[in-house]
């Protein structure tokens, strides 16, 4: 078993409880981590045996792109989204951070981790 991880991902998008957030939009950061069994990849050097690590990036970019109200959509959606494509991930976790949410002090961000143990379709 192998941990492949995608760390420090970011996007700018408009997620957001109030409306302002939806509109004008903020910044995000994402993070990714993926546990697979890769060890035929490894020894034959064949992408095609392991998780593409731009195809996972386009999957979140995507998700990012629709906007949603709570972070835990977002993770659970890019979960989901991960897993149909790649369905021999055995876990995968993404934690998702807004970055200078308005809560009305100096908060450098939220964040929201969501593991595929918890996610029930």
């Amino acid at each position: 078993m192998a941990k492949i991880e995608i760390e420090g991902m970011h996007f700018y998008a408009h997620h957001g409880c109030f409306k302002e957030e939806r509109v004008i939009g903020t910044y995000f950061t994402v993070d990714c981590s993926m546990d697979c069994h890769i060890t035929t990849a490894a020894k034959e050097d064949d992408l095609n045996k392991t998780i593409n690590y731009q195809t996972v990036y386009q999957i979140i970019a995507q998700e990012l792109k629709k906007t949603s109200l709570l972070l835990e959509n977002i993770a659970y959606r890019i979960i989901i989204a991960i897993h149909n494509q790649f369905p021999l991930i055995d876990n995968i976790e993404i934690k998702i951070r807004k970055l200078s949410p308005p809560l009305g002090g100096k908060i450098e961000a939220v964040s929201v981790t969501l593991n595929s143990d918890d996610v029930k379709e």
